[in-house]
């Protein structure tokens, strides 16, 4: 009788059952909950205290003590004790620093998150503590994520991500050199509406002094060496000077 279909939530919720009093939501499955990373799927993680056995979770072995809060109805690991559990699972250093960025704007309390020793993510979660400011790299795209990747495989300088330039929020800038990115989609850029929409916007930052390189999809898939020497190029290439201030009358 009724739907066979479970949602998420009452996934979990069944898993915290199953694992009895004193479990939370931990690592990947807490992190969806938070909704600092998006959900991979697969089995869920559950952390409690003593030998208990779940079958079909995955169970995780540890003190909790002041680490768990309720959130959606359910117990749930804080945000700073997700972002260490994370930090022993994931497999790329990427997923750790999106989720920092995520907790950052969302106003989530991440600041709970330090190493412990013997903790097998403690060297990657110092790592990123000490070089990655949360939100500076937020992403709104797969387009963007890919782009930033492809930054760091050709080891340009980190930009800026999603930042407020002469008004407009620019997919990526740096500063120093005077240059804005923006990597165009099909589905926001290939209309004729857009097309004059970006024009307009273009020749406002460039009267302002900032260099624009948009960037179609196609090519980033496509062109990436031919890509990669322009972009050197032109990061290379002294920027302008600043215009100056029009005169008051």
């Amino acid at each position: 009788m009724g739907h066979m279909s479970l949602t998420r939530n009452a996934r979990f919720l069944a898993a915290l059952l199953a694992c009895g009093e004193g479990s939370a939501l931990s690592h990947f499955s807490a992190a969806v909950l938070w909704r600092i990373v998006e959900d991979p799927g697969g089995p869920i993680h559950v952390t409690v205290e003593g030998n208990r056995v779940c079958r079909g979770v995955i169970v995780h072995r540890s003190p909790l003590q002041g680490d768990r809060v309720r959130r959606e109805g359910m117990v749930v690991t804080t945000v700073g004790r997700t972002l260490v559990d994370l930090a022993d699972v994931v497999t790329k250093r990427r997923t750790l620093e999106r989720a920092f960025d995520e907790a950052q704007y969302l106003g989530l309390d991440w600041h709970g998150a330090a190493p412990i020793h013997g903790r097998r993510g403690s060297g990657l979660l110092a790592s990123v503590l000490a070089v990655h400011e949360p939100g500076t790299t937020r992403t709104l795209s797969e387009l963007e994520e890919r782009f930033l990747g492809f930054c760091e495989k050709h080891a340009f300088p980190r930009p800026a991500v999603n930042d407020g330039i002469e008004g407009y929020l620019c997919d990526f800038v740096w500063h120093e050199q005077r240059v804005i990115v923006e990597t165009d989609g099909h589905a926001a850029h290939g209309t004729r509406r857009a097309t004059e929409r970006d024009a307009i916007r273009d020749a406002d930052l460039q009267i302002a002094g900032w260099r624009v390189m948009r960037i179609p999809s196609m090519r980033l898939f496509g062109e990436r060496e031919g890509l990669a020497k322009q972009l050197a190029r032109l990061l290379a290439t002294p920027a302008p000077a600043a215009p100056a201030a029009p005169r008051q009358p």
